[in-house]
């Protein structure tokens, strides 16, 4: 089920609410919990009962590792003798689940490479990938490698069920904590309804809406035409493209994050932010550390630190962050450019923390020592050089960012080195009015005839300017909706903006596609 969708807006979101509040009003605090999971399993359920059967079978065999994990701390804290070797327990566990994955995201990816390489012919099974597998995955095994470290100890069989069912972010993350989410399910007696709190969760999911179907499909149609007609596409056509793709992807994810924390605050839980305005980076390690911050922070968790961190080295630092790129690239996706799109991110994460750590000190020390004054307007100049270099390494971040993006775009390598050579060395051309056409929306349309602008000859490309410039403001500018509705003030013209918004997604509805993330 989408958020984007009739069935979710009208049906399933407010028996969900009017259910969950009226069971913690009448005081039946378990059964709410066991009516939010039981809703969570309609919304897995509802794209593939084959996904809901993969999904539920996946967390009832790690609830036995988290009971196994459990059982025998509690042992050997009684200086008795487990049953079981925890260490081989907790291998055993990660391994099924990195098993389970590799079986439906990467088996075919596996045999087509035997297949090239050694000139095999074994045949690919066309294995069904569960939506959201990678994430609910990666979540079960944070819960048990947690078991086995003893930051989790027994855990019922419905907050843990809950924990990973909990469907505003099944599908597509964020990648949440156990310390994050059990609390909030242990104080579900607690909860009544806050209306500030739920008018502020209502706006965030609005505005996270907006990012989906006003910006990011209208984005996606232009991208979808440029990488279904590369041949026809002159230099800036191709440059538009890439543009056009960095913008959808970051409204498309960020869009349904923010939406998935705004039900959250909906229902009285709060759900990890995954965003921090990450086109607003100035360099590539400050990029990592505003996008997809829970993928990071398991990375960082559960792959860097125990590789050693930076505990054995400069040299082995390095090492391991490019080990933890490379995972991120194929974590993403099956195919060799998800890899060259992590490892272009992790070599120049790689070159970033080398110049932070060597050179950028040395340089400023060098600065330093020859700098000789100390006026007001020194000291101007000085914020100002500052600032430009800012926007500066802002912006060649997020082109870098961009161009990396048409690997994670593309079909394979070659496509995304045609259109980059396009983008660089193709013709200079007329810009495509079958490219401006996908931005041709009817009712910012109807704006143009009013004001008599629509007959120009420059008209037709006049709405995709301006929503791109829309797009890179709000994105590399603007407060992002996680900062704009903490300071909103609930009043009769913020309402009417709200519901002016909402009414406008929901009538845009029969448009939009499934959200990107979904794929990986």
């Amino acid at each position: 089920m989408l958020f984007n969708s009739y069935l979710f807006v009208f049906v399933f979101f407010p028996i969900c609410l009017l259910g969950y509040y009226g069971l913690l009003h009448a005081g039946k605090t378990a059964l709410s919990r066991v009516f939010l999971i039981a809703m969570s399993l309609w919304f897995y359920g509802y794209f593939n009962l084959s996904y809901l059967l993969i999904m539920v079978c996946s967390i009832a065999v790690n609830y036995l590792f988290h009971r196994l994990l459990s059982r025998e701390g509690a042992q050997e804290n009684s200086q008795k003798r487990p049953a079981m070797s925890r260490r081989a327990v907790v291998v055993f566990a990660v391994a099924f689940n990195l098993g389970v994955l590799f079986y439906f995201k990467y088996f075919d990816f596996f045999l087509s490479t035997v297949n090239g390489v050694f000139g095999a012919s074994f045949a690919l099974r066309g294995v069904l990938l569960p939506l959201g597998i990678s994430f609910f995955t990666f979540q079960q095994i944070s819960f048990v490698v947690d078991t086995y470290r003893g930051e989790v100890k027994n855990c019922p069989l419905d907050a843990y069920a809950l924990f990973v069912s909990f469907f505003p972010q099944l599908i597509a993350g964020p990648i949440v904590n156990h310390s994050e989410m059990l609390p909030q399910f242990e104080k579900m007696g607690e909860k009544k309804p806050d209306w500030e709190r739920i008018a502020g969760g209502f706006a965030l999911f609005v505005m996270g809406l907006a990012k989906k179907v006003l910006l990011a499909d209208t984005f996606g149609a232009g991208v979808d035409y440029g990488y279904g007609n590369l041949a026809a596409l002159g230099r800036m056509d191709a440059v538009l493209v890439v543009l056009f793709y960095a913008l959808q992807l970051y409204f498309d994810f960020s869009g349904y994050c923010d939406m998935a924390v705004g039900i959250g605050r909906m229902l009285g839980m709060e759900i990890p932010v995954n965003f921090n305005s990450p086109y607003k980076a100035v360099n590539i390690v400050d990029f990592w550390k505003r996008w997809h911050i829970t993928l990071n922070r398991f990375f960082t968790k559960y792959v860097y630190i125990p590789l050693g961190g930076n505990r054995r080295g400069e040299a082995r630092m390095y090492l391991n962050f490019l080990i933890v790129f490379f995972l991120s690239g194929l974590w993403h996706g099956a195919g060799f450019h998800f890899i060259l799109w992590g490892m272009m991110h992790g070599v120049l994460y790689v070159a970033s923390r080398f110049w932070q750590k060597r050179v950028k000190p040395a340089l400023g020390g060098v600065a330093a020592g020859a700098g000789s004054g100390t006026g007001r307007s020194q000291e101007q100049g000085a914020g100002l050089g500052y600032k430009i270099m800012t926007v500066a390494s802002q912006i060649l971040t997020f082109l870098y960012v961009s161009i990396a993006w048409v690997y994670f775009r593309a079909a394979d390598i070659g496509q995304a080195n045609s259109l980059l050579a396009t983008a660089f060395q193709g013709k200079v051309q007329r810009l495509s009015p079958d490219l401006a056409a996908c931005f041709q929306l009817d009712e910012f349309w109807y704006v143009l005839k009013v004001l008599h602008l629509d007959n120009l000859f420059v008209s037709r490309y006049i709405l995709m300017f301006v929503i791109l410039v829309a797009g890179l403001y709000l994105a590399m500018v603007g407060k992002n909706a996680v900062e704009r509705t903490a300071r909103l003030k609930y009043r009769a013209g913020t309402a009417a903006v709200i519901a002016v918004l909402m009414v406008w997604c929901v009538l845009s509805f029969s448009g939009v596609s499934t959200f990107l993330y979904f794929n990986f």
